[in-house]
């Protein structure tokens, strides 16, 4: 067993102020929210659509919704569901949740049916917070994954009173945006309902440190759904280390905080949402990415922390220039989620007068375990440094029980505090990814002498597009469903715009002409839009090993032939 630590050389490089460790956390996610409502009651909290709540309200929400959800029967340990997009709702939910200790379990509102269903197969909780579009796919849902306490929420009441009222004009546009916002429901509990109650006494019981919190569902390669348990102490320390990698902001009003990613991916729970109230900043939710709506914010209160992904950040200075809208005062953005191009940087950073620099994480590590120093010595190309307290090592894919060479290629591997517990009722695939208390990225990095981490190339067959996962066997499947599907193999290309996109190659059955836009639209139905491949090709065949597995490899390798010309 590996027992020894490994030498750290990439705190040289770290940025002044930053520690090379940090002290171990104490309490639990909900004491950040009373500490900053403690210490800030008067400063705002959220903002959504201009309207906002403070520190003190927000706290008062929690303890409500929490003595509703009590006396719905929510209790210690349950798996409670939030499928939900950004919104005030999504936040009070998420802490009520926690303050009776309780799981939270993510769930992304653009699923389909089908996808939606398999994840709740998998973690079986019987409450739901769901918005007014998605709860008929929940009540739709077969008897014995009946949801008990289904409680709908109408992200509209959260919005300024103006704005409401201009939603109910009759008109065609104020119908349009509506009704892409909220669905009529029958027999479910209201969200209003739940807030409505007394607000919980403070001799409640918290959670404590090492109580399971948030049940975060990541792609595995075969597309089952696999939830990566993460408690609050991996949480937690996540965020200290966010802030420790960040010391020029200040914890306090005027720290504002921009949640531009949803909060049902990882990424966009601890930037966003964690850090943001840890910090008492002013988190500014956007229920999508709106280059305009995002400008609009930045006019009157520019964001002192930006967590985005590549897409957003191109769109967002695009939309400045072309609107000449200043950036200026955006102080610290942070990339994750795919490859930051160096020529987006440089433009980006003029703009604003502030860094963007690149990070990587994964689910199964609250996420985030590297980032470029917020200095002049960021270095283009890598994911960084390893975050304070965060050990790796580089070692054999074959074996990894052992190291390569210094300065060679091989698996990352890591542990540190934020690293899970495993996945969520699944033993096997949980020892599958760890090795003596090291967990298995599956990335092929090298890490150099100042100890910047470079990836070379990924073990999973994961596609990785605008920030998402995507199983290549899970749209497979979806593909193999359609009659005139014989076969299908789907692989991820490079792209400019999401760093990878889908793309699948298909055996058509028997000499039937096919159209494969029709293809596409039949797996629409079937997966979240951004699994649908963009591209379909029709081949003879596929290669496959001695053994008939699809070599996916080969697969891609042919199509970037094709599309090369070469």
């Amino acid at each position: 067993m590996t027992t020894y630590d490994p030498p750290r050389p990439w705190t040289r490089s770290y940025a002044e102020g930053v520690p090379e460790d940090l002290d171990p956390v104490s309490g639990s996610l909900i004491d950040i929210v009373e500490a900053s409502a403690r210490d800030y009651p008067d400063a705002v909290a959220l903002e959504f659509f201009g309207r906002t709540t403070s520190y003190r309200e927000l706290e008062q929400q929690i303890r409500r919704a929490a003595t509703g959800l009590r006396d719905l029967g929510v209790r210690p340990g349950d798996p409670v569901a939030i499928v939900l997009p950004n919104c005030p709702q999504h936040i009070v939910a998420f802490y009520a949740i926690l303050r009776l200790g309780a799981v939270v379990v993510e769930h992304n509102p653009l699923y389909t049916p089908r996808e939606l269903r398999k994840q709740f197969e998998d973690h079986g909780a019987k409450h739901a917070i769901v918005w007014t579009k998605v709860v008929k796919s929940v009540q739709d849902f077969p008897a014995d994954l009946a949801v008990r306490n289904l409680i709908s929420v109408d992200v509209i009441t959260a919005m300024p009173l103006l704005t409401r009222l201009m939603l109910r004009l009759p008109i065609a546009k104020a119908r349009e945006s509506r009704a892409a916002l909220y669905e009529p429901v029958t027999g479910t509990v209201s969200w209003q309902d739940v807030v409505g109650a007394v607000p919980i006494p403070s001799s409640h019981p918290k959670p404590a440190t090492d109580d399971l919190a948030l049940i975060q569902y990541t792609s595995g390669t075969t597309g089952t759904p696999k939830g990566a348990s993460l408690t609050h102490r991996n949480l937690l320390s996540n965020a200290a280390q966010a802030r420790a990698w960040v010391p020029s902001i200040v914890r306090g009003d005027g720290c504002v905080v921009y949640a531009v990613l949803p909060m049902f991916h990882a990424y966009g729970l601890t930037l966003c949402l964690t850090f943001a109230m840890s910090m008492g900043a002013r988190l500014v939710l956007f229920p999508r990415f709106d280059p305009d709506m995002v400008l609009d914010v930045t006019k009157k209160h520019p964001a002192t922390f930006l967590p985005l992904v590549p897409p957003i950040a191109d769109r967002l200075l695009k939309a400045a220039n072309e609107k000449g809208v200043s950036l200026q005062g955006t102080k610290v953005a942070i990339s994750g989620a795919m490859a930051l191009p160096h020529e987006l940087v440089v433009p980006f950073e003029a703009a604003s007068g502030g860094y963007l620099v690149e990070g990587y994480g994964l689910s199964e590590c609250s996420p985030v375990l590297m980032a470029n120093p917020v200095a002049d010595n960021r270095l283009a190309g890598t994911i960084g440094l390893p975050l304070p307290g965060t050990e790796c090592r580089v070692v054999d894919p074959d074996d990894p029980t052992q190291d390569v060479p210094e300065g060679e290629r091989g698996e990352l591997v890591v542990r540190g505090p934020q690293v899970f517990q495993g996945y969520y009722g699944k033993p096997e695939e949980t020892e599958a990814v760890m090795v003596d208390g090291w967990f298995r990225t599956g990335d092929i990095v090298t890490i150099d002498e100042a100890g910047f981490v470079r990836i070379v190339d990924r073990i999973k067959e994961l596609i990785i597009t605008g920030g998402f996962n995507v199983a290549p066997t899970e749209v497979e499947n979806a593909l193999r469903q359609h009659p005139q599907v014989e076969d299908a193999a789907v692989v991820g290309l490079p792209s400019e715009h999401s760093g990878e996109e889908v793309v699948a190659a298909i055996v058509v059955a028997g000499d039937e002409q096919v159209d494969v836009d029709a293809i596409r639209e039949f797996a629409r139905t079937l997966l979240t839009p951004y699994k649908v491949p963009r591209r379909i090709f029709v081949v003879d065949e596929l290669p496959k090993s001695i053994i008939g597995k699809v070599l996916r490899r080969q697969v891609r390798e042919r199509i970037l032939t094709l599309t090369s010309g070469a």
